[in-house]
């Protein structure tokens, strides 16, 4: 702590990591300042939280004020190519992420995760693992608790499970995970990177950069994209769903198996979780491999797998009266993840598609929502683009808000069908996060058809 004692740092974000990042800057004896460039009626709450701290904040603008600086920390939400950003780096200022501040002055043993898609549930299932064990742990990072939240409650012994998206990871410098993987990529947040999918992949790898030792490298054995850029890290272990590996987790018919060095050290049998489908397969394999690593005790390790439920916001079925079927799969904000919906069902789905599209391919799905999909619901910034891809394959229907959506699920659909909110796209068009956005869907389904 005593590195950032006197320090001037400038958060560029007041989002939920940018708020916790200020309030961990003033416990280390720094002096924050916030700037976000959203109206202050958009994030007023945080705002006079930070205010009520004692913390200078900036709205609707990132003032020349932002550089009188030591330190910047850029929130997550905030593209490098952001003028404040750009500036900055032609200053010289030294740029870091949320998770790497907090990372440096967190005491525990993080596991790390990252991918395209199944990165909530792993990490939630490893928290859940280690929980069980009785050893102090935490879940941290995109999961929905920032990292500097937890930072200073972890002491040398303390478990974290980590979930890190790419936009985390682009500005770490000394981060250093004990076990990390890399679940799987797929395109995603291509607007991000300049459209090209190698910048982005580039990105997912920097988890394992600072790797050394008996550091564990976790990779997906059945991910292209990875076996076409190879296994990169310090002890490198893989999970798969098709293929035995010598040294990881992998499917064997019904039962998870984990072999290291060629030899069995763990396997269960999947008819006994709670989740399902082979993606949800290929992330207990990840998790158990983590756990493992870790030393939890392969008894609690099943126990944990047994015992744990669904995340919120994924695939998940919302109550209701009217007979028909409703799932809150608010959490798929690209193509891969709608792909994993619209094969988990086979009664017909009506589709609500759409918010801020971020490079996406529909031809990626075209067959399953042919083959699957009844009507779609376009909602947001990017419903021009669903109406235009799909308009003449399906009736498609732009729709202004999520609660007319339900109403009109609730209308139009029959007993037993599906209305799916998997939009394939992010929020912040129409909601504060993914979470907000799922919360939304799920009120009106309780408004409406509860």
């Amino acid at each position: 702590m005593k590195s950032y004692q006197k320090l001037k740092i400038s958060i560029i974000g007041a989002a939920r990591s940018g708020e916790a990042a200020a309030y961990l800057a003033v416990k280390c004896g720094a002096t924050p300042f916030v700037s976000d460039k959203s109206p202050y009626e958009s994030i007023s709450e945080v705002v006079d939280r930070l205010k009520l701290a004692g913390i200078e904040v900036e709205t609707g603008k990132n003032s020349e004020s932002v550089f009188n600086c030591d330190l910047m920390i850029i929130s997550p939400g905030v593209p490098m190519e952001a003028p404040v950003v750009v500036e900055a780096q032609k200053r010289g200022i030294r740029l870091i992420s949320e998770v790497e501040f907090a990372s440096s002055l967190c005491k525990g043993r993080i596991f790390a995760i990252t991918g395209t898609n199944g990165k909530t549930t792993t990490t939630a299932l490893l928290h859940h693992i280690f929980s069980l064990s009785g050893i102090k742990s935490f879940s941290a990072g995109n999961i929905g608790t920032a990292f500097s939240e937890i930072a200073l409650e972890c002491d040398e012994n303390s478990l974290v499970a980590l979930e890190l998206s790419s936009f985390q990871l682009d500005l770490i410098e000394q981060f250093k995970p004990e076990g990390a993987a890399i679940l799987n990529i797929t395109p995603d947040h291509l607007n991000r990177y300049g459209y090209k999918i190698e910048n982005y992949i580039a990105s997912k790898y920097r988890i394992f950069m600072n790797q050394s030792g008996t550091d564990l490298s976790l990779y997906n054995a059945d991910d292209p994209v990875l076996k076409a850029h190879g296994y990169k890290g310090a002890l490198i272990e893989f999970f798969s769903t098709r293929n035995e590996v010598s040294n990881g987790t992998y499917l064997s018919g019904k039962r998870l198996v984990t072999r290291i060095a060629g030899k069995v050290v763990f396997s269960c049998d999947t008819s006994d979780l709670k989740l399902r489908g082979e993606h949800n397969y290929a992330n207990a394999a990840a998790a158990i491999t983590l756990a493992l690593k870790a030393g939890v005790p392969t008894g609690i390790i099943r126990d944990g797998l047994f015992t744990f439920e669904a995340v919120e916001h994924r695939l998940e079925a919302v109550p209701s009266q009217d007979g028909i079927i409703y799932i809150n799969d608010s959490k798929a904000t690209n193509v891969d993840s709608v792909i994993y919906a619209l094969k988990s069902f086979d009664a017909p789905i009506y589709l609500i598609l759409g918010g801020i599209d971020k490079g996406n391919d529909y031809n990626l799905i075209k067959d399953l929502v042919l083959k699957n999909v009844k009507k779609i619901y376009a909602i947001g910034e990017s419903a021009h683009k669903v109406i235009d891809f799909f308009g003449k394959l399906l009736p498609v229907e732009k729709v202004t808000s999520l609660e007319d959506c339900v109403l009109k699920g609730h209308e139009e659909a029959n007993q037993g069908e599906v209305v799916l909110l998997s939009p394939a796209c992010a929020s912040f068009d129409m909601f504060r996060s993914y979470e907000h956005r799922g919360k939304v869907f799920k009120e009106a389904v309780r408004e409406i058809a509860g």
